[in-house]
């Protein structure tokens, strides 16, 4: 790859970061910023199919060919709101050597400029798929105008990458995620006397068989599914007997089981208590080890491994892996940062393992 080709879409990807940190764009908050990525890959991209749905944005390579198929290149670009502890200021794109400061540097703006600067350069080129480079909305929070909306847009797809700080480390599993609301019935009566049966006496007995049940398929990668007892609320007043206990139960599948199969699960070991999940859509999601990207990312010295945290991939229905620069460790911290070079090699990694690849 000529360098100075390179360097081009290098240092406009760092432009437009600085841009998009420069726009707040908090979750169900991102038009401003959709905006200017809108704007930016229309300055930059010519002859391409460019859409927009709420503040989702995707763009096809050049003479898509639907006998082809089509890989998507996706990262979102709402954040989270700045934690207490920054010391600088979390909206104003601080580049102090070889770091950009700023919230949504790390996750995931530094993985959408990078994507996007690997797009250019690789639809210009005659691959033997289609590409879509794509942002989406609302992803830290699950939104369903972010991924749930772009995904019923799209051509079918056979990969899809999705930029998330891993280091550039791929992530070939990821847990997903049901929160359970639990409640658990008593009989109220006067604390006094010997008298109702207490709702917290029999919530504490269940939550003792939630912490220490086990599932028995354990992921070579994600290892067991994983179970915790996140809040609980009970009584009225200091002399009633309770006669209601709830409590919220935070599930991390492990791919061996879908959503709804934990579920039923939970619900057989646990007759006495009442349980309704909020959602079974956010599931864990996997791709082949023996799958060409991962293979090819194998030959390149990188490691898969599995991710306990949730992406946008938990809403894609089809093959997908996470991959990104960055680290997790600083996303949603004060301070946030990405050093540039963690971009540019980025950029240049995702082309090696985009260019000549087969499906």
């Amino acid at each position: 790859m000529n360098s100075s080709v390179i360097d081009e879409i290098f240092y406009d990807a760092l432009s437009l970061l600085k841009e998009m940190i420069s726009t707040p764009s908090h979750s169900r908050e991102e038009e401003n910023v959709a905006d200017v990525v809108l704007k930016f890959i229309k300055d930059k991209i010519n002859h391409c199919d460019i859409n927009r749905i709420n503040n989702n944005i995707w763009v096809a390579s050049k003479n898509f060919d639907a006998s082809k198929p089509t890989i998507l290149l996706n990262s979102h670009i709402d954040t989270v709101k700045p934690v207490e502890g920054w010391q600088r200021n979390p909206y104003s794109a601080n580049e102090e050597d070889d770091y950009i400061y700023g919230l949504g540097s790390n996750d995931a703006g530094a993985s959408v400029v990078a994507l996007l600067a690997a797009f250019r350069v690789l639809i210009e080129k005659e691959e033997k798929y289609n590409l879509i480079f794509s942002v989406s909305a609302e992803e830290e929070v699950s939104g369903k105008n972010g991924m749930e909306t772009l995904i019923k847009e799209l051509p079918k797809v056979e990969l899809a990458i999705v930029g998330e700080p891993t280091n550039m480390q791929p992530a070939a599993a990821e847990k997903g995620l049901m929160v359970l609301d639990c409640t658990v019935k008593g009989v109220s009566g006067h604390a006094a006397r010997n008298e109702g049966v207490n709702a917290i006496y029999k919530a504490i007995k269940i939550i003792d068989k939630i912490k220490e049940f086990k599932f028995k398929k354990v992921s070579p990668l994600l290892g067991e599914v994983k179970m915790t007892v996140t809040g609980i609320n009970a009584g009225t007043q200091h002399n009633v007997i309770p006669d209601r206990c709830t409590f919220m139960v935070d599930v991390r599948p492990n791919g061996m089981y879908s959503n709804v199969e934990i579920l039923e699960i939970v619900k057989r070991e646990l007759p006495d208590c009442e349980i309704t999940p909020r959602s079974t859509r956010l599931n864990s999601s996997n791709i082949d080890t023996s799958h060409p990207f991962i293979r090819r990312c194998e030959m390149l010295g990188m490691q898969p491994f599995g991710s306990p945290t949730l992406s946008d991939q938990a809403l894609i229905p089809y093959t997908s892996v996470k991959i990104g620069p960055g680290d997790s460790a600083r996303s949603h911290t004060a301070d946030e940062y990405i050093r540039c070079q963690e971009i540019r090699e980025a950029i240049e990694l995702y082309i090696k393992l985009l260019d000549g690849l087969q499906l």
